[in-house]
C-alpha cells in the first residue's frame, strides 16, 4: 500500500517509494520538490515566503523558499543523494489576491517566492525541469517518489489536471 504523506504549511517531507508527497492549497505559497532519479528518494516543501529573514533563522525553515531549498539538499545528501544527480520542479506561487487590491504582479508574494525559488537552485547548480507556476488559481501537488513524476491539480482557473 502507497504512503500518503501530507504536508503543510512551512513544513516538509523526504520520503522513498512506494511514498506520495501531498500538499494541499497552494495559491501564492510555493511547492518545491527535489529527486534523486537514481535513488527515487526525494523531498517536498510547501513554502510561504521567498527568503529568510536572519531574525526568524531558527523558526521553521521550510516557511522561507531559500531555506527549505537548504534544508532539503542538506537532508538529501545526508541520505547518500549525489547532488549532481538532483533535479527540481516548482508549482504555485500563484497572484491570488493582487488584483482584486489593485497591486502589481511583479511584486505579489507568488511572484518573489517563483524568483526566490530559481534563483536559490540556480545558485546550488540544481537544475528546474519542471514548473506550473504563476496564475490566479490554487493547485494541489501529489510527488509519486515511485516514479518521480507530479500530479497537479488546478482548484480554478484550469480545468484538469497535469503530469510533470
Amino acid at each position: 500500500m502507497t504512503a500518503r504523506i501530507h504536508i503543510g504549511i512551512s513544513e516538509y517531507q523526504l520520503a522513498e517509494p512506494p511514498a506520495v508527497l501531498v500538499t494541499y492549497g497552494l495559491g501564492s505559497c510555493l511547492a518545491i520538490a527535489l529527486y534523486d532519479p537514481a535513488r527515487r528518494l526525494g523531498t517536498m516543501a510547501h513554502t510561504l515566503l521567498p527568503t529568510i529573514r536572519v531574525v526568524a533563522a531558527s523558526t521553521r525553515p521550510a516557511k522561507y523558499v531559500d531555506a527549505a531549498i537548504d534544508l532539503m539538499l542538506g537532508e538529501l545528501t545526508a541520505r547518500g543523494s549525489d547532488r549532481r544527480r538532483l533535479v527540481a520542479k516548482i508549482f504555485g506561487g500563484a497572484n491570488m489576491f493582487e488584483p482584486l487590491l489593485g497591486g502589481g504582479s511583479e511584486n505579489s508574494v507568488g511572484t518573489r517566492n517563483i524568483r526566490s525559488a530559481r534563483e536559490a537552485l540556480a545558485t546550488v547548480g540544481i537544475p528546474l525541469v519542471a514548473e506550473d507556476v504563476g496564475g490566479n488559481f490554487g493547485r494541489t501537488v501529489e510527488f509519486d517518489l515511485t516514479s518521480g513524476t507530479i500530479l497537479v491539480r488546478a482548484v480554478r482557473g484550469r480545468e484538469g489536471e497535469m503530469t510533470f
